[in-house]
């Protein structure tokens, strides 16, 4: 089975920079995001020691709907460094709560996509997410849309945003689990426990083939709930099962069910 210790493979581990052959398969980046590579790159190398395993099965070019699961808040910095280790540049669906001043600017130019819960605009965000998989892009999402309330970590029930993005596009949908950076903040009790290199694993899976569902939608099959739930709970149980496969440990047959309240760490919006 591939593995991938970060850094990539036969290149050299220099703090605040990318590997080598980053910036060469991505040409030349703009500001924004040579900013967030030179922030992310060495704050995520002090905090994760991240090992990758089938990062082959990430396609280098072309649209990739990148589908994970949640377990902190901190997260997002391990993901993106899985992505641009594996030569893509990640752009996020993130709570619009993160998208303010100097900081709003820097994600917008950088492609990242705020998305508004309970409002108008989260179609619109459904809309510039496919805008961007349409121009060959990798979107990342969550689609449980914050940290699983699970008291073991594993997947709650998720949106169904994911379903119509993944049923509308070309994209490849590539489910991703993500394994150790609730052991650096863990969200359930609001703690932080910095401890330098925790170890982080990330398992990529085959992409979920939706050939037939993607035909049916385009010649006029509508999308219902009941496909919509359908669709996203499958792409959720290959998330699980590979979440179960990076614990060692069984899978449940469901979904932990979603928070009927807010929690203190809470803000408005959503990442599915």
């Amino acid at each position: 089975m591939p593995v991938t210790e970060d850094p990539t493979p036969g290149t050299p581990a220099v703090p605040g920079q990318p590997p080598p052959r980053a910036l060469h398969e991505r040409g030349r980046l703009p500001w924004s995001l040579r900013l967030a590579v030179v922030v992310i790159y060495p704050v995520a190398s002090l905090l994760f020691r991240l090992r990758y395993r089938h990062g082959e099965r990430l396609p280098r070019t072309g649209p990739v709907l990148l589908v994970a699961n949640h377990v902190s808040v901190l997260d997002p910095l391990a993901c993106a460094r899985l992505v641009y280790d594996n030569g893509r540049i990640p752009h996020f669906l993130a709570k619009e709560a993160v998208f303010k001043g100097l900081a709003g600017v820097i994600l917008r130019d950088a492609g990242q996509i705020p998305v508004a819960r309970g409002s108008s605009e989260a179609r619109g965000a459904l809309a510039a997410a496919a805008a961007d998989l349409d121009a060959g892009n990798l979107v990342v999402i969550y689609p449980e849309g914050s940290v699983t309330r699970d008291e073991r970590w594993w997947p709650m029930q998720a949106r169904t945003g994911v379903a119509r993005l993944a049923l509308t596009t070309d994209a490849a949908v590539v489910p991703v689990a993500q394994w150790g950076p609730q052991r650096v903040h863990d969200y359930h009790t609001g703690k932080l426990h910095l401890r330098p290199r925790t170890p982080t694993e990330y398992l990529i899976g085959e992409p979920v083939d939706l050939t037939a569902l993607r035909e049916e939608v385009r010649a006029g099959r509508p999308l219902t709930p009941d496909l919509l739930r359908e669709v996203t709970d499958t792409i959720m149980g290959r998330v699980r099962d590979l979440l179960a496969d990076v614990r060692g440990e069984p899978a449940p047959p469901g979904f932990a069910s979603r928070p009927r309240r807010s929690l203190p760490g809470d803000r408005p919006g959503s990442a599915a």
